[in-house]
């Protein structure tokens, strides 16, 4: 009985949350959109509106002609905490058509587009095996093709994995491979068979450039304006002329290829050209450089070789 006390409490504050997320954002809302979202009665909807309004008494007022809830000019939120990030992924989501509408908070949005990336394929009953071997702690041998000129053939190997991780264009698994008794990173994509569930090999706890940080810190180009690096720490959220990014050690790779191509910080805090087309530039650039070479990665500081 408590457990579906907790549940239905849980249910009303979620629908709470949900109006407020609406009226705060898109401005209006009415009984159709809680409906609509969480399958409720025409009653039950209304029940939360009064609900919400006894709650926050001067957030909405309702509109007789357009038969809505309209938000006021006195709106403060009381269970949310207002999060563009949270608003733009869920629009992000529903320009790639990742994801259909019902499954996002939103329900008028604005005309929005987003660059398209080629995708890479990962069959569901291969995340599906993988999955299931880092549930039960198992190892399992994955059908991989490799790009490596000295295995390019398609070949099954064993391997325990235990986490994924995203470069933002491609999912790998993170794993050991019995082969080379090395955790390494292996794409999704490439995977195409698994089979043999086994006793696993080494798992998360022996891998320290998973389990271990190295701090980046990023800083306005030098060489721009006063009111230009301003500008610079306000768009990056930066604090006492810095932001801090925690990066896995298994992860600098990517993040450093990352980098490069969607901010052109450039490593080189002196380089010739504009420096607007390089706002951002890494304020630790020595410590960054041993981190990377760590991983395997040589530091380039010549931005017109790495652009």
């Amino acid at each position: 009985m408590e457990q579906s006390i907790q549940k239905k409490r849980w249910g009303v504050e979620r629908r709470l949350e949900f109006i407020e997320f609406v009226s705060y954002w898109e401005g209006t809302i009415n009984r159709s959109h809680i409906m609509e979202r969480f399958g409720v009665s025409a009653p039950q909807a209304s029940s939360d509106l009064t609900a919400y309004q006894q709650l926050a008494p001067k957030n909405l007022r309702y509109d007789l002609s357009s038969k809505r809830y309209i938000s006021t000019d006195e709106f403060e939120c009381k269970l949310i905490k207002p999060d563009a990030d949270r608003y733009l992924k869920q629009l992000t989501a529903l320009s790639t058509e990742s994801v259909e509408p019902e499954d996002t908070w939103l329900n008028s949005t604005p005309a929005a587009e987003v660059i398209p990336i080629p995708t890479r394929k990962v069959e569901p009953i291969i995340l599906f095996g993988i999955l299931k071997a880092i549930r039960l702690r198992r190892s399992i041998e994955i059908e991989y093709q490799s790009l490596n000129p000295t295995t390019s053939d398609i070949l099954w190997r064993r391997v325990t994995p235990h986490a994924f991780a995203s470069d933002g264009f491609r999912w790998h698994m993170r794993a050991y491979c019995h082969r080379d008794n090395r955790f390494k990173d292996f794409l999704l994509s490439r995977c195409s068979g698994t089979r043999g569930e086994a006793e696993p090999g080494l798992g998360v706890e022996a891998d320290e450039k998973w389990r271990t940080y190295f701090e980046v810190k990023l800083a306005p180009n030098p060489r721009l304006s006063t009111s230009q690096k301003k500008a610079i720490e306000h768009d990056y959220a930066m604090q006492n002329g810095q932001a801090v990014l925690p990066v896995r050690y298994a992860l600098l790779y990517y993040f450093d290829k990352r980098l490069r191509y969607d901010l052109l910080p450039q490593h080189s805090t002196n380089s010739q050209g504009d420096p607007r087309e390089i706002p951002i530039v890494i304020a630790n650039q020595a410590e960054y450089a041993a981190a990377l070479a760590t991983v395997g990665v040589q530091f380039r500081t010549n931005p017109d070789k790495t652009a």
